[in-house]
């Protein structure tokens, strides 16, 4: 794709902006019947015309005639036609324009609904742009594109803010007000919260209703109102728009005057309905009850909406906080967040009306860079690149995992074993080998034993994360991403993350079962040294095991006898004469030893197979590491 659009279909107004995939620039808001934000209004005409906007709202031969349709999305199955009817309006009104080309096979839009709607909704939403006509269209929440604009526009830290601060983004619409709170960048969902029907037509509503009071003749305006529902949406959003200019500078306006008229033509001779703001009428549309809230204020539904949001939030409170939407320029509001959420750091953005339009644009242009991010890290992966650094380094792991795990299987696996034989527990010394290969693959299956290789596999896998970042820092390099974005090396230094290369779970028993079976071998050969003579008669008190040993000799020869003393029950008198400490001492001494033979062993006897096994179970879980550092890079751009 080379054009991304984004269309913020209100449910008062609505904009569409346009962004070009190699450009500098930011998103253009784009001029739909002379304005950039444009009623979200239509209008049949007898004659088949369709009219959208302004023009829609006051035109006398309309046979049908809709306007704020889209807050009942979700309760109206006829608003369907509605969303249809407006949506191939503006299609009509950008291809007459030239601002999108008809049959554009290089064009995408970006549209944004609320925070609350669930899966299924947004997809029955995007079917209806499908069926009028547009380009492939995405739907994603509005507040979620604000959030993104923010990101873009440099309001926030890209990478540190959103990655590290739980954050909550309060769109203030004309119908409804969107929550959505970030944590560590991804959206969590609210059980209560999330989507709220108070928004800036609250207060349209209330200043209309002021300034009609207000006026010279409020029953002849309140009969044309009642007569015609378009021209008192059109003098509504007259006050809409006075209201934000209002709001724009207050500090401006404490000095001048904030006025507008409308002259409405519905009837002869026309009536004019003069619109004032000021500060006194600014109190009033914040405090003053209103019948839609059940005769609360909108302070007080919009606090109370707040204290429930924050109740609803299971994580961290939100340290920032970021407002958008027109009204999000109140003072009012900001103080308002402030006083239910003082910890958090308040951000509104230079144009709250427009965040949200440029943030679904700049949506588009995310999401097309990080296909081609993926792809290229997903060749990487589908490469044996990581397999054969992985294999180059695997004979280093090896020789790791016995220098850290030789002496704990002495002390913990094999030493019990010949005190349970000199305790006459196992009867002969050739049973030991069987205990001693319950007793090592218990050991290497114990928590222990997994907890001490996880600083020798951390070692290992550094030299190993510096040999890939070789061919990570290209691809970081190609999508503007930051090289530790996909190092191994940072990856691992970030402990709060939930996922990483487990040493727990790298080395299965049932992988390097030939370094058991070494281990067995090494340890009895040396323990015993001689099946089991130099045990018996080592230490003062084997001597006289060691005469017994000389007499079997003389009688049965030397094989006879070591044969013979392997497979025999020894009394249990006669093992008690080799001490406990005898064992222990010995063990110790032969440590080194059994060291030095494992190294042979793995240099001989390793099993290939098992080996690349091991491999890739390494390999995969590093690039199943890469997808998830992946999907953190994503994050903070949509």
């Amino acid at each position: 794709m080379r054009r991304f659009y984004g269309f913020d279909l209100g449910d008062a107004e609505s904009a569409v902006c346009r962004l070009e995939k190699n450009s500098e620039i930011p998103p253009t808001v784009l001029e739909v019947e002379g304005v950039k934000s444009f009623i979200t209004a239509y209008a049949a005409l007898s004659d088949g015309t369709l009219l959208i906007g302004e023009n829609a709202c006051y035109a006398k031969n309309a046979q049908k005639r809709k306007l704020r349709f889209k807050s009942r999305f979700l309760k109206d199955p006829g608003v369907e036609q509605d969303v249809k009817s407006f949506a191939a309006g503006v299609l009509g009104a950008l291809y007459a324009s030239g601002d999108l080309l008809r049959n554009d096979n290089e064009s995408c839009f970006y549209i944004g609904c609320p925070a609350g709607w669930d899966r299924n909704e947004r997809e029955r939403y995007r079917e209806i742009f499908e069926r009028v006509g547009y380009p492939p269209a995405k739907v994603i929440s509005e507040s979620r594109a604000a959030l993104i604009a923010a990101c873009q526009s440099k309001h926030l830290q890209i990478g540190y803010d959103i990655l590290s601060r739980p954050m909550l983004v309060v769109d203030i619409g004309s119908s409804t007000t969107d929550f959505a709170y970030i944590n560590r960048g991804r959206e969590v969902e609210m059980q209560t919260g999330g989507e709220v029907f108070l928004g800036g037509g609250i207060m349209d509503e209330l200043l209309l209703n002021y300034c009609v009071d207000s006026s010279s003749n409020p029953q002849k305006i309140r009969k044309i109102f009642a007569e015609s529902e378009a021209w008192k949406n059109y003098c509504e959003f007259a006050c809409r728009r006075l209201k934000e200019r209002y709001y724009s500078d207050v500090e401006y306006f404490r000095d001048h005057e904030c006025r507008d008229s409308v002259l409405i033509r519905q009837s002869f001779p026309p009536v004019r309905l003069s619109l004032t703001m000021d500060e006194k009428v600014a109190k009033h549309l914040e405090e003053g009850a209103s019948e839609r809230l059940n005769g609360s204020s909108f302070k007080e539904v919009f606090l109370e909406s707040l204290r429930n949001v924050r109740q609803a939030i299971s994580g961290n409170v939100p340290e920032l906080l970021f407002l958008t939407g027109g009204v999000s320029k109140m003072p009012g509001i900001r103080q308002w967040c402030a006083e239910i959420f003082p910890e958090a750091v308040i951000i509104t953005g230079s144009e709250p009306e427009f965040s949200v339009t440029k943030g679904l644009a700049w949506s588009g242009k995310i999401d097309e860079e990080l296909r081609e991010f993926r792809s290229d890290l997903e060749e990487l992966k589908q490469a044996t690149t990581v397999e054969d650094i992985v294999k180059e380094h695997i004979v280093d792991l090896y020789k790791d995992i016995v220098d850290t795990l030789t002496k704990p299987i002495i002390r913990k696996a094999a030493e019990p074993v010949f005190e349970r034989w000199r305790n006459g527990e196992i009867q002969k010394l050739t049973d030991t080998n069987e205990a001693l290969e319950r007793e090592i693959a218990a050991y290497l299956r114990s928590d222990e034993a997994r907890e001490l290789m996880i600083a020798p596999v951390t070692a290992w896998l550094k030299p190993i994360a510096e040999k890939l970042e070789e061919y990570t820092v290209p691809i970081c390099i190609k999508h503007h991403v930051p090289y530790s974005a996909l190092s191994l090396k940072s990856y691992m230094r970030i402990s709060d993350l939930d996922v990483k290369i487990s040493a727990k779970d790298v080395f299965a028993v049932n992988e390097i079962t030939w370094l058991i079976d070494s281990i067995i071998s090494i340890i009895v050969g040396l323990l015993c040294g001689g099946s089991g003579v130099a045990l018996i008669a080592s230490g003062p008190t084997g001597i006289f095991a060691g005469m017994m040993i000389s007499i079997l000799v003389l009688a049965l020869g030397k094989d006879k006898m070591e044969e013979l003393l392997l497979k025999t029950d020894l009394p249990r008198p006669l093992r008690k004469l080799v001490p406990k400490n005898t064992i222990e001492a010995r063990l110790d001494t032969i440590t080194a030893e059994v060291r030095a033979n494992l190294y042979e062993s793995l240099k001989t006897d390793k099993n290939e197979e098992i080996t690349q096994r091991l491999v890739d179970d390494i390999s995969a879980q590093i690039e199943e590491c890469l997808t998830k550092m992946a999907e953190v890079v994503e994050i903070p751009l949509g």
